[in-house]
C-alpha cells in the first residue's frame, strides 16, 4: 500500500495544520501494514516572516518520505497567498507524477489543497480522504472585497462540490461544520475528529498544581494569528485602555492585521500592551506558565461561530482561567467543556469586562478535558479511519 498526505504546512512550522498533521503522520505510522509506505508533500516553514525555523526539504526512512516544496518569498495578501499555493501544487504534481498511490489523505483549511488532493486522487484512480478544517467558501466574504466575493463564491462553490463528492469520506474538524455540510452533501460519509492537546501539553496538564495568584497586576497573554479572522486591532487597544490598572496584556505572534493593532495601540496611548514575535513551542509554553489569564478571540463573522479554534486545547491543558469572545458553537463548546472560562460576544469590550470577573484567577488542572481531548488519542481513531479506506489495497 501507498499512501500520499498532502498538507500545506508541517512542523518545525508554526501552524495548527503542521501539528495536526505530524500527529497524524505518527499515527498512521503505527498502523502501516508491512511493505506499506507513506509520502508526505508539504512546504518548508512560512507561515510567519518574523519565525524561522530550518528543515530539510527532504526526509526519508524506510516507510516514509517527507519533501517540503521550497516556496516563493511573498505577502500575505490574496495575490501573493495564491502564487505560493500554485507553486506548492506545481511541487506536488511534479513529485507525484511518477509515483502511484492507493491513497490519498489531504488536510486542508483553506479548501485547496483539498481540491489538489481530489486531483491528484483522480489521476492516480487512488481513494480519497479529506480533511477539512474550515468552511472556505462561506468564509469567502469577510476576506474578499465585496465584488470580488460576489464573482468568487459561485466558482469556489462547484469547486468545493466536485472536491467534497469526489471524496471517499470526510473528516471534519468541528462538529459546528455539521449543518453546513451534511445539507449540502447528504450522501457523503462524515466523521468528525476535532482538534486535541499535544503530548507536551498533556504532560504539563498532569504534572501542574493548583495555585493562586497575587493581587498585584495581571498578566493576559494571548498567543497565535493576529489577521482578520482574530480581530484583535479590534478590541486589544479599547479594553487594554479600560482596565490598564488591573491588567497587562502580551500578545505573542504575527499577521495581516498587526500593523492595525499597532496603530490602534498608538492611537488608543495605550501603554499596558507588549506585542511579541512568534515563538517556539518550549518558549510558547514557558509564555503560557507565566501568564495569570489566557485571551482569545473569533472575529464577529458569522463563519467564525462554527469553528473550534485548536488554540483553545493548549489553552485549556494549561489550567489557566480562559477569557474568550467568541460566538455559537465554540461558545457552547467552551461552556459544556471547559471550566473557570468567561464567554463574551467578539470584539464587544463592555461584555468582555463585565464577564472578566466570572474567572477565578487561579492555575487548576482540567483533567476530565486532558483525557477526553488528548490528540494522540484523537489520531488514532482518526488513522484508524484513514486506514479503513485502504483495508482491501495491496
Amino acid at each position: 500500500m501507498k499512501i500520499l498526505v498532502l498538507s500545506y504546512f508541517y512542523q518545525p512550522d508554526l501552524s495548527p495544520g503542521s501539528f495536526r498533521t505530524t500527529a497524524l503522520i505518527a499515527a498512521l505510522r503505527a498502523r502501516l501494514p508491512v511493505g506499506a509506505h507513506v509520502d508526505v508533500v508539504t512546504t518548508l516553514p512560512h507561515r510567519y516572516s518574523t519565525f524561522s525555523s530550518d528543515a530539510p526539504e527532504v526526509e526519508a526512512s524506510e516507510d516514509i518520505e517527507i519533501r517540503r516544496v521550497q516556496l516563493p518569498s511573498h505577502n500575505r495578501g490574496m495575490v501573493g497567498e495564491s502564487k505560493a499555493f500554485f507553486h506548492f501544487a506545481k511541487g506536488v504534481l511534479t513529485y507525484t507524477r511518477s509515483r502511484q498511490y492507493n491513497l490519498v489523505v489531504a488536510t486542508s483549511g483553506r479548501l485547496m489543497t483539498a481540491a489538489l488532493g481530489a486531483l491528484v486522487a483522480r489521476q492516480q484512480n487512488a481513494k480519497l480522504y479529506l480533511d477539512i478544517r474550515d468552511i472556505f467558501v462561506d468564509n469567502m466574504k469577510y476576506v474578499l472585497p465585496f465584488g470580488l466575493a460576489l464573482f468568487a463564491q459561485p466558482i469556489f462553490s462547484l469547486l468545493e462540490r466536485w472536491t467534497i463528492t469526489r471524496a471517499n469520506k470526510v473528516n471534519l474538524v468541528s462538529r459546528g461544520f455539521q449543518a453546513y455540510f451534511e445539507i449540502r452533501y447528504p450522501k457523503q460519509q462524515f466523521s468528525y475528529f476535532p482538534n486535541g492537546i499535544d503530548d507536551e501539553f498533556v504532560d504539563l496538564a498532569k504534572s501542574s498544581k493548583a495555585s493562586v495568584r497575587s493581587d498585584r497586576r495581571l498578566t493576559v497573554l494571548y498567543a497565535g494569528n493576529m489577521g482578520e479572522g482574530q480581530g484583535l486591532h479590534a478590541i486589544i487597544p479599547i479594553l487594554a485602555k479600560r482596565m490598564s490598572t488591573r491588567l497587562v496584556f502580551k500578545l505573542i505572534g504575527d499577521g495581516s492585521r498587526k500593523h492595525a493593532l499597532q496603530v490602534a495601540l498608538a492611537q488608543e496611548g495605550v501603554d499596558n500592551v507588549e506585542l511579541l514575535h512568534p515563538v517556539k513551542r518550549s518558549q510558547l509554553i514557558q509564555a503560557y506558565q507565566n501568564a495569570d489569564i489566557l485571551f482569545m478571540q473569533l472575529n464577529d463573522y458569522d463563519s467564525f461561530k462554527t469553528v473550534v479554534p485548536s488554540k483553545l486545547f493548549e489553552y485549556a491543558a494549561m489550567g489557566k482561567p480562559i477569557w474568550a469572545g467568541v460566538a455559537g458553537y465554540p461558545a457552547e463548546f467552551i461552556r459544556a467543556e471547559i471550566s473557570n472560562a468567561a464567554v463574551f460576544h467578539p470584539c464587544d469590550v463592555e461584555g468582555a469586562e463585565a464577564v472578566f470577573s466570572h474567572l477565578t484567577i487561579v492555575d487548576e488542572k482540567r483533567e476530565g478535558f486532558v483525557k477526553k481531548f488528548a490528540r494522540v488519542s484523537i489520531m488514532r481513531e482518526m488513522a484508524d479511519d484513514i486506514m479503513s479506506l485502504g483495508k482491501d489495497l495491496a
